[in-house]
């Protein structure tokens, strides 16, 4: 083994033990993409893969993880929404099925949920969107935080991801935490490992995967797509808060942006009350992810994307990128490696 590699196994030690893998590189838990074959895919190939549970029942979500346990042995982890009606069966259901790491996503969850995973046996994965958060999180219970700047594709805050880094990882030092948003290459894996974190969470760069179920028109979409062209959704009405959602830009953002002028419209008319209304907004991108992801409309759907889609250029086998990910962070390695020996 060179120094190079060597060091990156130091620098990912924690989050490789945590999450039982060879790297400790999560997959990100993509509504309709994050399913059982590119979920088996990146565990096979060294990774961690997260089944994204999204609006699942509790059955369907149990075939889905016996679909994927009959794809890989190797570790992979399941993300509940917190919100989901039904938390507390999917968390039963996570436990009777003795997946390993459960992901807790979409808000701040409660305490019961963090500790009945727990008892289940399962380690509990937050997202914090501050220090504060964190340390609350950890507190809770939570055995691993990851922190997710708006650089990401889909749902997004307001910072980030260097920044987040700086503020979360020097304070955060009880459990491992993984760094996610805008990654797209091994040499930004180094970085974040550098500062502190203990392994990172791409989901962009795994949309393309040969194994991955999306329409040949999203990843035609992502292939054509640059940083800019990624952009969060504009909330057109400060008393009507929006919670921005990255993605391509296309036929169904112009329409987002006129359809919530239609509705304010109609509240101002007396036709509706501004609870209806904001439920009505909501409800725009009702289907809109599965209409593109499955159904291959690339313009009257949702493309959710982070900025790092312009690294996205052709399709290629989970395995490969992430030997690519691997080679690109040794190299990285290897570079500084003349440097550190002439200072001493």
């Amino acid at each position: 083994m060179t120094a190079a590699k060597a060091r990156l196994e130091q620098l990912w030690r924690r989050g490789r033990e945590f999450l039982g893998t060879e790297v400790a590189i999560m997959g990100g838990a993509m509504s309709w993409i994050s399913e059982r074959h590119l979920v088996s895919a990146i565990s096979n190939a060294g990774g961690f893969g997260v089944l994204a549970c999204g609006s699942m029942g509790p059955d369907l979500l149990a075939a889905e993880i016996e679909a994927t346990q009959r794809m890989t042995a190797k570790p992979f982890g399941v993300n509940l929404i917190t919100m989901h009606p039904q938390l507390a069966d999917l968390i039963e259901v996570c436990g009777n099925l003795q997946v390993s790491h459960v992901v807790l996503a979409g808000g701040l969850p409660s305490q019961p949920s963090i500790t009945r995973v727990r008892e289940l046996g399962a380690k509990v994965v937050c997202f914090a969107p501050t220090a504060a958060f964190a340390k609350k999180l950890v507190k809770m219970g939570a055995d691993a935080i990851v922190i997710e700047g708006t650089e990401a594709g889909g749902h997004v805050g307001p910072v980030a991801t260097s920044v987040l880094a700086q503020e979360i990882l020097p304070v955060v030092r009880d459990v491992p935490v993984f760094v996610a948003g805008g990654i797209g290459r091994g040499e930004a894996i180094v970085s974040y490992l550098e500062l502190g974190a203990s392994g990172v969470q791409l989901g962009t760069r795994f949309v393309c995967a040969s194994e991955c179920v999306a329409h040949e028109n999203f990843k035609k979409a992502f292939f054509k797509a640059n940083a800019r062209d990624a952009m969060p959704s504009v909330q057109v009405d400060p008393n009507f808060p929006v919670i921005p959602v990255r993605a391509l830009g296309n036929q169904a953002t112009k329409r987002f942006m006129e359809y919530q002028h239609e509705v304010i419209a109609r509240f101002r008319s007396g036709e509706m009350d501004q609870k209806a209304a904001q439920l009505e907004i909501e409800h725009f991108w009702a289907g809109a992810l599965r209409k593109a992801v499955i159904d291959g409309d690339v313009e009257n759907g949702s493309v959710m994307a982070g900025q790092s889609v312009g690294m996205v250029t052709k399709e290629q086998p989970t395995a490969e990128i992430i030997s690519d990910l691997v080679g690109q962070a040794v190299a990285a390695l290897e570079q500084r490696q003349p440097v550190l020996e002439a200072a001493l």
